[in-house]
Formats: structure tokens, sequence, C-alpha cells
């Protein structure tokens, strides 16, 4: 069930992905907060820094800095995270994902789950809407962001 406070944070976590699509890369945002307090914010800056592994929830973790502990922390991302985003949020301890949407792309909800993660899907028709118009537009883009051939 979403809170008043996890509709806040995916807001902006969809902020920060529209703002990566304006900028011409992939429109996928994150942001880490503890609480209702906003940690930090990232988005997917594979195209705009030429980083393989620059995504969404990689550069909210990046902007946070060093934490003691993420077991307090929930991980709001605009997009289901891939693999790699999968493993670093249970490598880091985060107990909590809250998931714009995983209509365009099934990351790896049962996964999480399955190591104890509480997952929420909130199949928000703005991360829907701004994810199909990106894949649409540039799938070649979209491919190389998942890898697919």
């Amino acid at each position: 069930m979403l809170t008043d406070t996890d509709r806040k944070f995916l807001r902006l976590a969809y902020e920060e992905a529209r703002a990566g699509y304006e900028e011409g890369g992939c429109p996928i945002g994150s942001v880490l907060a503890r609480g209702d307090e906003l940690v930090s914010q990232g988005r997917n800056q594979r195209v705009q820094r030429g980083d393989p592994i620059a995504h969404g929830e990689m550069d909210a973790l990046r902007k946070a800095g060093r934490q003691k502990s993420y077991r307090d922390m929930t991980i709001y991302t605009s997009l289901s995270p891939c693999m790699m985003c999968t493993g670093t949020i249970i490598q880091f301890g985060i107990p909590r994902v809250v998931v714009g949407e995983n209509t365009t792309f099934g990351g790896n909800e049962e996964f999480l789950r399955s190591k104890g993660v509480e997952v929420i899907i909130a199949d928000d028709a703005d991360c829907i809407a701004l994810m199909t118009k990106f894949i649409a537009e540039k799938p070649e883009l979209w491919n190389e962001d998942i890898a697919e051939d």
C-alpha cells in the first residue's frame, strides 16, 4: 500500500526520469529516503556520462555517499530494477523498494522478495507513459540499456 510519503518520493523519482529523458538519456529515476527524509536522488546517466553502470538506482546511491546502514531506508525507482541494481539493493540491505512500474520492463521483484525485501508496485501511469514513449522513440538505446541485441 502506497503512503503519502511513498507518493511524494515516487513523484520525485518520476521527475528525475523525466529530466533524464529531456537530456537524451534513458528515463529512469530513483530516490533514496529514510522515512520521510530525502537522502538522495538520481537518474540513469549512461548516455550523459558514457558510464554503463550509471543506472538510476546506482546514481542515487552514489549521491547518498557512505552510509553506516541502509536498513532503515526505502529506494524508489520509476522502473523495476535490473539485476545489477537488484543485487546492489540486496548487498546494501535496503529493506523496501517502491517501483513506479513494471509493465514495460519486468525486473526482479520476485528475487527481491525471496531475499526478504518488501516490494511495492505502484503501476504509476506517468512512469508507464514515459517509458512507453521512450521505448517507441529510441528502441536501440533501450535495448542497449537492458543489454539486448
